[in-house]
């Protein structure tokens, strides 16, 4: 009995941990911007985050920075970019494998 009690939250656990991962392995096109000055999110400092799903989460795999001056008129925390993006949401991050941002048209 002890050890089919113990398989089942085994089996549950792991159901539970599968499907809270999303893969996006296909360029998709996201909202990309400053975390905390744009999309209202909690944090520290100026964070890089997409918004997916009309959700937000922030990004590994690259930063903020690695992207031009934040900070400037353009920059991520005073507008909302598009940005094409492929990797996974795990544990309410996004991961990214590729961020290439879309230029803006004037």
């Amino acid at each position: 009995m002890k050890k089919l009690i113990f398989m089942l939250f085994l089996f549950i656990g792991i159901t539970a941990q599968a499907q809270s991962k999303k893969v996006i392995d296909k360029p998709t096109i996201v909202e990309a911007s400053c975390g905390e000055c744009q999309f209202g999110m909690k944090g520290k400092s100026c964070d890089l985050a997409v918004r997916i799903d009309g959700k937000s989460y922030f990004v590994d795999g690259t930063t903020i920075h690695d992207h031009g001056d934040a900070h400037a008129e353009n920059g991520f925390c005073n507008s909302i970019r598009k940005a094409s993006v492929t990797g996974t949401i795990e544990k309410n991050r996004f991961k990214a494998t590729s961020f290439t941002l879309i230029d803006e048209k004037k």
